[in-house]
């Protein structure tokens, strides 16, 4: 089948849990959380859940694990803490939970951030996504911009046909429509 044709066995709507790491924003001035929401209802999905931790492993990780075990949530978007700084712990948190990377979520939106953006600023971002049981995850950098591009250019277009590839060896039959 071509991608195309994947994409038509899509499921219409993800429902989607939005994570922010931070250690300074709260739910009034989380600007690049209600952008993934807006964006995410926008092209038709569903937010079930938005949340705001510290940028603490242990916090993430238990954040990642509600996810994964709500049936209710298919999907995890998550920015903030994707930085090389000492309390930026999210690359950490995300990647050692993960059954299966998507390196190429990583590596293209580091280049499209090098090209439309920030230049060999890029190279220091660690967005990561991948899949943990039956869950899409994605995780960006917590910059309006960065939240913008990952979810205008990747997640937002390939969002159903990850899912329908993670349902698919589930005998997957139209489940989220």
């Amino acid at each position: 089948m071509s991608v195309n044709e994947h994409k038509q066995e899509a499921p219409s709507s993800v429902s989607c849990m939005v994570l922010t790491v931070s250690d300074t924003r709260n739910m009034e001035n989380d600007k690049s959380g209600l952008l993934m929401k807006t964006l995410l209802k926008k092209a038709g999905h569903s937010v079930v859940q938005h949340r705001i931790v510290k940028d603490d492993y242990t916090e993430i990780q238990a954040c990642i694990r509600e996810a994964e075990q709500n049936s209710a949530i298919e999907a995890l978007l998550i920015n903030g803490g994707t930085g090389i700084t000492f309390r930026d712990t999210t690359y950490e948190a995300v990647s050692s939970m993960l059954d299966k990377e998507l390196p190429g979520f990583g590596e293209l939106f580091r280049y499209l951030s090098y090209t439309k953006d920030i230049g060999p600023a890029a190279m220091l971002s660690r967005a990561i996504a991948g899949v943990r049981s039956t869950t899409a995850i994605f995780s960006t950098p917590g910059s309006q911009g960065a939240v913008k591009l990952a979810m205008e250019e990747l997640i937002v277009p390939e969002l159903s046909h990850v899912m329908r590839e993670i349902y698919k060896d589930l005998h997957w039959n139209g489940m989220g429509e």
